[in-house]
């Protein structure tokens, strides 16, 4: 059975170009020394026709007729070799835009390709290159400090050749390597803690503590590169003492500069974790700082990946504003942000938190009508769409609308086998919900409040341990 051709890696590929992307990949499938073949450059026009135009794909018989007329027999293997040798020159010219977009890695190996071919003063000025590109960088981070490794390493190399009585730079190659080791070292710690914290998996950390001692006793802290990940796994394993946050948080704020964007990015997702864990463990202490995370992450886009903002980081952005009583401010940044959802998510999520934001407005009115007029596809989403729902009905007093409401979101997580832990979360909610209804005495809620404190996993847990009192 032949693989759909919407269904192929090619045509993902394919439909991650931009209309720029395209342009060049259709002059690199083109040029000679990179591809020879005219059946080729046929099939990449051929798809991005139908991929701009939204035009159905071709099947292979299709494919075939267009590239190569109606005088050729069909011959699956030829489509499936053109489709091969398109996917092969399409992976090369990624690999081929990403390694020439690195102007210090692109000037470095010219220079080494020069010291080789013996010519010293082609050498000398592709160095003297790569030095200016590489100082004119304005991040600091270890991806810097590894590159202008490479670069004193090559400088090393030619005057090794070339003048053995010089004095050499041994102690900047040195130094930038115990630099680039140290960072990556220290934010490598950082992710394993992350996920060990997440999915209860024990690592080997190796020569961490040696690493720890040297870069405190080498005064290192001073390296933004270092300092950022060294305070940041001092929090995560220190969480007692605030101060280890604090010194990660003025970091991420005044060094920010100094680390591409998808490198900041992670630290301020590694800081909101911090701060997230915190007020799960029952700490609210934090809960202004991550606010003062994500309003300063949002300012510099850290949080867009293609100018998309995820879903889960819109409801997470309007939990924590939500808290802080930020309301104002929730409500423009649910309307300023909603054209950055996702298409298919975006009413939805869009519907969903300004319903939550009139809520804690306390216009249940409000909340309830935008909750009732959105279908919610996702599942969770779902889940706590009618969460919110019984909370109203509770509040309002709508105990006969509440009755049946608990009953058919019971029926709905039985029903759509809602897994681990959220199908007990909820059916807790409900469980507790319909005893507080029934509970009216004070040993009675006391005796409630007990139960639910006691409990694990319940959605809502603040809220109705709240409503007990």
């Amino acid at each position: 059975m032949t693989t759909p051709m919407q269904d192929t890696r090619l045509i993902a590929l394919l439909q991650t170009f931009d209309r720029r992307e395209q342009r060049e990949l259709r002059k690199f499938t083109a040029s000679p020394f990179f591809n020879q073949r005219q059946d080729v450059v046929g099939l990449l026009d051929l798809l991005l026709g139908c991929l701009n135009d939204a035009q159905s794909l071709p099947d292979k018989a299709e494919t075939h007729l267009r590239l190569y007329g109606p005088d050729m027999p069909f011959d699956d293997h030829r489509v499936r070799m053109a489709m091969s040798f398109l996917l092969k020159g399409t992976e090369q010219y990624l690999v081929h835009t990403e390694f020439f977009g690195d102007e210090v890695k692109v000037k470095t190996k010219l220079a080494e390709v020069y010291r080789r071919r013996n010519l010293p003063k082609h050498f000398e000025r592709a160095m003297r290159e790569a030095q200016a590109v590489q100082q004119q960088s304005p991040h600091r981070n270890a991806e810097f400090f590894n590159a202008d490794y490479h670069v004193q390493m090559e400088q090393y190399r030619f005057a090794a050749t070339n003048s053995r009585t010089a004095e050499h730079n041994l102690q900047a190659i040195t130094d930038n390597l115990d630099l680039t080791y140290f960072a990556q070292k220290l934010r490598q710690a950082c992710l394993l803690l992350s996920h060990q914290a997440v999915y209860k998996t024990d690592y080997q950390f190796g020569m961490l503590e040696e690493v720890l001692a040297h870069v405190e006793s080498q005064q290192l802290l001073g390296v933004p590169a270092i300092a950022v990940y060294y305070f940041c796994y001092r929090a995560l394993t220190q969480p007692e003492q605030p101060d280890h946050f604090r010194q990660l948080k003025k970091l991420l704020v005044e060094e920010c500069e100094k680390f591409p964007q998808h490198e900041i990015a992670d630290l301020y997702l590694l800081a909101i974790n911090f701060c997230i864990r915190h007020y799960n463990q029952g700490n609210p202490d934090y809960v202004a700082d991550e606010f003062d995370l994500y309003r300063e992450g949002l300012k510099r886009s850290y949080f867009l990946n293609n100018g998309t903002l995820s879903r889960f980081t819109y409801r997470n952005v309007v939990t924590v504003g939500l808290k802080v009583q930020a309301f104002d401010w929730v409500e423009n940044f649910v309307n300023e942000f909603k054209e950055k959802l996702e298409p298919k998510h975006r009413e939805s999520m869009y519907s969903f938190n300004l319903a939550r934001l009139a809520y804690e407005r306390r216009s249940h009115g409000a909340a309830l009508r935008l909750l009732q007029k959105s279908e919610y596809a996702d599942l969770l989403l779902n889940l706590a769409a009618k969460a919110l729902v019984l909370k109203i009905f509770y509040e309002t007093g709508e105990l006969d609308a509440l009755d049946s409401h608990l009953s058919a979101m019971q029926k709905f997580i039985r029903r759509k086998k809602v897994m681990g832990y959220h199908r007990e979360n909820y059916l807790n909610l409900v469980l507790f919900t319909k005893k507080l209804m029934e509970t009216h005495e004070k040993p009675g809620l006391a005796a409630l409040r007990q139960e639910i404190e006691g409990t694990k996993s319940v959605a809502e847990k603040e809220w109705l341990m709240g409503e007990v009192g």
